[in-house]
């Protein structure tokens, strides 16, 4: 009887390590509002974004390259290319640390001009020219 729920804990959580491994590794959907920079986080709430000083907003949402939420003081001293958007006060407020699949999309802009000059096609995650 153990035996057989041992047998089915240990084949539940193969599946699920699989599962999330290969989430990890493909694209995950961002707003066209999103921008690519690198961000440092400091002293929470303080980071450095594209080499600026900048803020999280209350209520910042950080997710780690495995689409998991993360405490930014987590990641403190790391260097890591995100995507990010900002509220309206100009706070970043969503965060999501690129994995390998979305940093080999090297098509995404850096600012809210460059976004302007670009077409965003939200079913394949891509900018283009139009």
């Amino acid at each position: 009887m153990y035996r057989c729920a041992r047998i089915a804990a240990v084949a539940l959580l193969t599946t699920v390590a699989l599962h999330v491994s290969a989430f990890a590794q493909t694209h995950r959907y961002f707003p066209a509002t999103a921008l690519r920079g690198e961000l440092v986080v400091q002293q929470t709430p303080d980071v450095i974004l594209n080499g600026k000083p900048a803020r999280l907003a209350p209520g910042a949402r950080v997710k780690g390259d495995n689409n998991l939420l993360q405490q930014p003081a987590s990641l403190m001293g790391q260097k890591l290319v995100v995507h990010y958007t900002v509220d309206p006060q100009g706070l970043v407020m969503d965060v999501w640390v690129l994995n390998s699949a979305e940093l080999a999309n090297k098509t995404w802009p850096r600012s809210r001009e460059e976004a302007a000059r670009l077409q965003f096609e939200p079913g394949n995650q891509t900018w283009s020219k139009p």
